[in-house]
């Protein structure tokens, strides 16, 4: 039995998310906080959803029970672009299926601001995809969690795979540039090398990846995650994928909680100015938004503790400039850290990696095990870590439970 076979099993089903939390308060904007600006910001449009996938970090399926209406869309289109984003990324649930998508896509463009989209793909069909090229949308991301068996164990829905290739080719028929994106896992881990050369087949221009990380669903399944001392045969593997996509004219794009100054980096992040990570952007480049108008430093990080406002109540700079929950990265030093990043050689420049990746971890940030350095100085002291869960979640949109790394003794050959 392969373990996408092991993982069709009953989901629950979608929780009615909380309304948002209102009239949070707002300090003092200080001169930091003016000095950075987002350029990119990534909106929920709404958390309906036509999937229920298996890793889903907010636990998409029905709508908020207060999500903006199209005037209140309209007009954070305009304060975003006020603010000084460059781009913004639709995304839900499904965007789609928000009546009001292409509307908004289109205020977007018009307000000089580049327009994108990701969707799980069951169902982009060609009429949308003609909308999304006449509203303005610049490309689609379409998510593609390994080859056919594995994808449909992920997404939890027979011929979602095939759907996902379906929506691909409307997209470039339209003439949209078309994007890929995978969420690595336990799952579709063994499926890399043939999902890129699906997708040089299929004519994607790019493809972004991520490690899965346990927040929402995901974090209902830990035999889904990817245990920490994988990332020494995962490195090697994207560092010849990245070869061979530059060939291809594909480009190869690990984003958020891949990589961290292990000897593929510089190959890996090739386009960064340092060739390397860097810190998280939460707060200081990038800006999420919520569909019921909760903003957060980054679209993924939980809605509690990094809600910092609500357009409904401030405007979106005031929330930008005065809302604490947004401030964390620009404060961040090296005291702010604990565990195994505390003591890092990296620890200045890296400051703990991504906080999505290890807040939905241990309910805190500023120790995150899936680096490529600390698996590699793990490994050499005979060392690695995996991770336990000790406490489960509560079951609603953007929770975690609570896991712990356990110390063992390095067992087996070379990744």
């Amino acid at each position: 039995m392969t373990i996408a076979t092991e993982h069709r099993r009953a989901l629950p089903i979608a929780p009615l998310a909380r309304p948002a939390r209102r009239r949070l308060p707002l300090l003092e904007a200080r001169d930091v906080d003016r000095a950075h600006r987002p350029i990119y910001a990534v909106w929920e449009i709404t958390l309906r959803c036509d999937l229920a996938c298996r890793h889903c970090g907010s636990r998409a399926g029905r709508a908020r029970p207060d999500e903006l209406s199209t005037a209140e869309a309209l007009d954070v289109v305009r304060q975003l672009a006020q603010l000084g984003v460059k781009e913004v990324t639709l995304i839900g649930g499904e965007a789609y299926l928000r009546d009001d998508w292409a509307d908004i896509a289109r205020a977007v463009r018009d307000s000089g601001m580049l327009c994108s989209m990701t969707t799980g793909g069951r169902a982009f069909t060609a009429e949308r995809a003609k909308m999304a090229r006449d509203a303005g949308v610049r490309a689609v991301s379409v998510s593609i969690d390994g080859m056919r068996e594995a994808h449909d164990a992920v997404r939890a829905l027979a011929g979602s795979f095939d759907a996902a290739l379906a929506s691909i080719a409307n997209l470039r028929d339209a003439g949209l540039t078309v994007f890929a994106n995978t969420q690595i896992n336990r799952i579709n881990f063994e499926d890399l090398e043939s999902v890129f050369a699906l997708l040089v087949e299929e004519r994607v221009q790019a493809w972004l990846l991520q490690i899965t990380t346990a927040m929402g669903r995901a974090g209902d399944t830990p035999d889904l995650l990817l245990e920490p001392y994988r990332v020494l045969e995962l490195m090697p593997r994207l560092a010849r994928l990245k070869e061979r996509a530059a060939a291809a004219k594909m480009r190869l794009w690990p984003v958020n909680n891949i990589g961290y100054f292990g000897p593929y980096e510089a190959r890996l992040q090739c386009n960064k100015p340092d060739k390397h990570g860097g810190a998280c952007g939460a707060g200081r480049v990038t800006i999420g938004l919520e569909a019921n108008g909760d903003v957060k430093g980054c679209p993924s990080l939980p809605t509690h503790p990094y809600a910092g406002g609500n357009v409904r109540d401030a405007s979106l700079a005031d929330i930008w400039e005065g809302a604490a929950p947004l401030r964390f990265m620009r404060d961040r030093t090296v005291d702010d850290l604990w565990g195994y990043c505390r003591t890092c050689y990296y620890a200045e420049a890296c400051l703990g990696g991504c906080n999505w990746t290890t807040h939905v971890l241990f309910g805190k940030t500023g120790n995150n095990p899936y680096c490529h350095h600390r698996a590699l100085e793990l490994k050499n002291a005979g060392k690695r870590e995996r991770l336990a869960r000790v406490e489960a979640a509560d079951g609603q949109p953007f929770d975690y439970g609570r896991f712990e790394i356990v110390i063992e003794d390095w067992t087996g050959g070379e990744p």
